[in-house]
């Protein structure tokens, strides 16, 4: 056993030796005069060492606590000389935080083109992991705290939600693996662990008759003007919400009666084509009118700079009297499917490409890129349109068709 008397006394020799501590701790006495500590080991059945630092620096007391720390990695089943390795590339990789880690990885899926929906979506799902154990070593986190962090979406009957946090926790946890920053993917240990909830299809009305009752009603709606307009151009457009609001006005094209939706917006990051019926045109008029002067067709309330919030439109529908289980604006997208494909004369791949579904099959998926089927599109907008304003006005009301807005000179 070592103490500092005998450390300070060694004298520098031929070659280099060593003078023996205990449990694997030696000083090794350089030829040049100069004692670094070392700590042998056996690890996986292969003699193995790790640098502990230079004496004086570090004393006798400091070796062996350095000494202690890399048994109990030891004990633990884990290398101490790769762990060290995997502490240096995580410095260098950035923080080591849970919250630190994935916002380094949304950022790479910014670079790489995700679109702003599926990144403001991921940083809304993160908050709950964020608020449990954002500050902590990712590499600490244990899977009971995930569950805890996904329990609170699940005691507000956010099983979705719940399901796509976990997803997106584990791409977390495989970033930081890859980046040295953790050592495994804890969100497989929770397969089986969280609710699953009844297949659920976005609430739609689909009835010709009902539809017609919930555009009246929508025409009647007495609250923010963009609101009612925005409501008629899901049923007119059936685009997803998150497109609706995120439409900007350099994006339509009036002469050419068509919105070019930037695949930064879409979500499945393609740019995307929509046809404008002479209705959508009414009504984008006359919401220039009221808005144009700013960058979004849609702007939030209280201030131009952002745009109208993911939960205006579905609560507008709340305010006309239509429940959650009812109807939603995600809704319109049923409707019109179900609808389209029941007249029987538009191709269903035609449909589908209005839709901007993106097809499982790789060869489908390929041939729906390429067919844009845009003639057949364009004439299907216009009798959407035009059935819209049927169902609106009944088979025996009004005879002339009248747009759901209309000019105001």
């Amino acid at each position: 056993m070592l103490n500092d008397t005998r450390i300070r006394s060694a004298k520098a020799r031929e070659r280099d030796y060593k003078l023996t501590d205990f449990d694997g701790l030696y000083l090794l006495v350089r030829k040049n005069g100069s004692k670094l500590w070392r700590f042998a080991y056996r690890f996986d059945r292969k003699q193995k060492q790790i640098a502990l630092g230079a004496y004086p620096e570090v004393t006798l007391a400091d070796a062996r606590d350095r000494r202690e720390a890399a048994r109990k990695v030891l004990a633990n089943g884990k290398d101490p000389s790769l762990e060290r390795r995997l502490e240096k590339i995580a410095r260098a990789a950035g923080g080591n935080t849970f919250r630190e880690v994935a916002e380094e990885f949304l950022d790479k899926q910014q670079r790489e083109g995700r679109a702003e929906a599926t990144l403001g979506k991921n940083r809304w799902l993160l908050e709950p992991a964020y608020a449990t154990f954002g500050d902590r070593p990712i590499g600490e986190v244990t899977a009971p705290e995930l569950l805890h962090s996904l329990r609170k979406l699940e005691l507000r009957e956010r099983y979705e939600s719940a399901r796509r946090l976990r997803a997106v926790a584990g791409m977390v946890f495989r970033y930081a693996i890859a980046t040295g920053r953790a050592t495994r993917d804890i969100s497989v240990d929770l397969r089986g662990a969280l609710t699953t909830p009844k297949e659920n299809h976005r609430a739609a009305i689909t009835e010709p008759s009902e539809v017609g009752a919930l555009l009246r009603a929508i025409e009647g709606y007495s609250g923010q003007p963009t609101t009612r307009l925005a409501l008629q151009l899901s049923a007119l457009l059936f685009v997803r919400p998150g497109e609706l609001r995120l439409a900007r006005w350099r994006e339509i094209d009036f002469d050419r009666a068509i919105w070019v939706v930037p695949a930064a917006t879409m979500k499945m990051n393609r740019p995307h084509r929509v046809p404008l019926a002479r209705q959508a045109i009414v009504i984008l008029r006359e919401l220039h009118r009221i808005t144009g002067q700013g960058e979004y067709v849609f702007p939030a309330v209280d201030s131009v700079r952002r745009c109208m919030s993911n939960n205006t439109l579905n609560a507008a529908l709340r305010r006309l009297g239509y429940s959650k289980e009812e109807v939603s604006v995600s809704g319109f997208r049923t409707t019109a499917s179900t609808l389209l494909n029941e007249m029987g004369r538009w191709n269903r791949d035609a449909i589908e490409r209005q839709l901007a579904h993106m097809e499982e099959n790789d060869v489908r998926r390929a041939y729906m890129h390429a067919a844009e089927f845009w003639s057949e599109r364009v004439e299907m907008m216009q009798v959407w349109a035009d059935y819209l304003d049927q169902l609106r006005y009944g088979a025996s009301g009004d005879r002339q068709i009248r747009p759901f807005a209309h000019s105001r000179g």
